[in-house]
């Protein structure tokens, strides 16, 4: 009876697959009006806002221009303008 083979890789990571190059527009934090909900961190579906503090920002290497975080933010202190290349 012969052993099976076995195979170990290391696990992928979508940190090495930068996404954000074809989006058509970008999120612009405006940082006035934050409340500091989190909501546009929960609602992320790239998970590529980060911050605190009243201070929020998307990765823009993996952001897609989606636009959830600025259909969501209650207080519109989030701006979705065209991206320019």
């Amino acid at each position: 009876m012969s052993k099976p083979i076995q195979i170990t890789t290391k696990p992928g990571s979508s940190k090495e697959y930068k996404t954000g190059s074809w989006r058509t527009s970008r999120p612009v934090f405006k940082h006035d009006t934050c409340n500091d909900c989190r909501i546009c961190v929960i609602v992320c579906p790239d998970s590529c806002v980060s911050g605190g503090d009243f201070k929020y920002d998307a990765d823009l290497d993996f952001c897609k221009g989606c636009g959830i975080c600025a259909h969501e933010c209650p207080v519109d202190d989030i701006d979705m303008v065209l991206e320019v290349k």
